[in-house]
Order: C-alpha cells, then structure tokens, then sequence
C-alpha cells in the first residue's frame, strides 16, 4: 500500500515529536538525580557566599595567600582582614563589625586564636552560614584559651614565648607575647623551610598576654554548622584538643592532616579543601 505524502509527513511528526518527548523525559530524571546529589542543579537560589578569612597569633592576613588564591581560582569572593591581636573583647567586636559589612551569605574561617575570634564575634549574625577552624582554639562561653588548654598536655610552644613589656600613648601599660624566633621553626612551622620561618620569625605581630585569659562571651559554634582541620604534627595546640574541640561541637566534617600549625601556609589545598565543603554544603544542602 502505498502512503500519500501528507500521511508520510504527519507519521514523522508523530515520530520526532515521540523522540522528543522521549528526550526530555530523560533529561527531566537525571535533572531530579543531579539534584538529589547536590550537583550543579541542586538549589540555584542559594548565593555562593563569600569567604572571610581570619588569621590567628604571630602572623597576618598574608598567611593565608596561598588559600585565597586557590579559592579566588574557584570563583569565590575572598576577604581577609587584619585580627588585631589585642585579646578577644576587642579582637571579636571589631571582627563583628567587618563581618556587618560583608553583603550575602558568609562562610568564616579562623586559624589558631582566630578560632576564638570568629566564634564570638559570628553570633547573633545570621549571615555566618558556617564557621570553619584551622588549627584552631574553640573555647565554650566563660572558657578562656588558657582554661581550656589546661585540659591537656602542653605543647611545646608553651616554653618558646617570650613576653615584652609596652606602653600606650595614654600612659596605659601592657605585654605583648611572641615566640622565641630560634624556635619558631620548630615549634611553630616545622613543615616549611627554614628560609620560609626565619622571615615569619623576624616579621611576627604579637598577641596582648590578656588574650590567653580572656574568657569568651558567646560561642557561634554552638548552633551553626562547623568544619575542623587537625594537624596531626601540631606543636602550638595540642592536637588532641582539637579533636575534642570537633566533637564537642559535633562538627559535620573533621579533616586530619601531617601538618604543623600553620597547615593554611604548608597545606593550601587541604585547607582550600573544607572551606570549600563548608561553602557547598550551604548552597547545596
């Protein structure tokens, strides 16, 4: 039998337009499982947040390089401002105000003593989706660094500080705390070249004595979500508090490396690693 042309024409429609439908029903479930997984179709109405970054005792900003040049990499808007060092009353609410500042969704990081900082100074501030510790010091409400510390055998950076006496421009007096510089390497950043550490030894910004006993007022980790990096060769904080630190806090992700102290200058991409976790976990999750 043979078919008219307008019947061949009408049968092909039929057919591409079955195939069609076809297609798209295909890409309509692997849509709905991309989704499920938290891939790139998860929750678009999630902003990407941005990354604020804070640096703990005896360094600055610049300690954390290598980090935000990864995260800027990945398209990350990356901030890193300066932690005075003065103790956590003063170091948290000047934080506080940064943070205030940032537009959108935050995920905030702290290395060593930062981890006090961000702690405090993130609550009450909605805008702090995670908090992220390096290496970090996690004090609960009416727990001070030193307090907290004493819970555990001292590290070795205990017996490698050195205390010099200063003098404010109001007659006020106080001390401020740096490491010892022939130790440094060891007890501090054992993982990177003695060239590296001679500089950070001779360039380090002290941290006032009153921040080791300043109790904190507010504790962010409580009711956000955390992420933890250890450093398993760690010898400025005792790595077993911070696993206990982690737990306490019921941290979604705990991460251990073989790294000093400062894992976010001898380890960038591990540390890149989990703030980019937390950050997806957010927009994701």
């Amino acid at each position: 039998m043979r078919i008219s042309c307008e019947a061949r024409r009408n049968l092909n429609i039929v057919r591409w337009g079955a195939a069609f439908l076809a297609v798209s029903a295909t890409a309509s479930v692997l849509a709905a499982v991309t989704a499920q997984a938290g891939g790139p179709s998860g929750d678009p109405g999630k902003e990407k947040p941005t990354i604020v970054l804070v640096h703990g005792a005896f360094a600055d900003a610049s300690s954390w390089n290598g980090v935000v040049e990864r995260l800027q990499k990945n398209g990350y808007t990356v901030a890193a401002p300066a932690n005075p060092l003065r103790g956590i009353p003063q170091d948290s609410t000047y934080l506080a105000s940064f943070l205030k500042s940032v537009k959108g969704p935050i995920v905030l990081a702290g290395h060593s003593y930062a981890g006090e900082v961000i702690s405090q100074a993130a609550v009450g501030n909605d805008n702090v989706k995670a908090l992220v510790y390096i290496n970090a010091i996690m004090p609960d409400v009416g727990e001070s660094f030193s307090s907290l510390s004493a819970k555990f055998a001292p590290p070795e950076l205990t017996k490698a500080l050195k205390q010099v006496p200063f003098r404010n421009g109001d007659g006020t007096t106080g001390t401020d705390v740096y490491v010892q510089p022939d130790r440094l390497h060891r007890v501090f950043a054992e993982d990177l070249p003695t060239s590296q550490t001679d500089i950070l030894a001779a360039t380090q910004r002290p941290i006032a004595l009153s921040a080791f006993t300043d109790k904190l007022t507010g504790a962010a980790w409580r009711n956000k979500p955390v992420y933890v990096l250890v450093g398993k060769q760690d010898r400025a904080i005792n790595p077993s508090l911070e696993r206990f630190e982690a737990k306490r806090a019921n941290a979604r992700k705990t991460v251990e490396i073989e790294s000093s102290h400062v894992s976010l200058v001898s380890h960038p991409q591990a540390v890149k690693n989990l703030i980019v976790d937390a950050a997806e976990d957010y927009m994701w999750k």
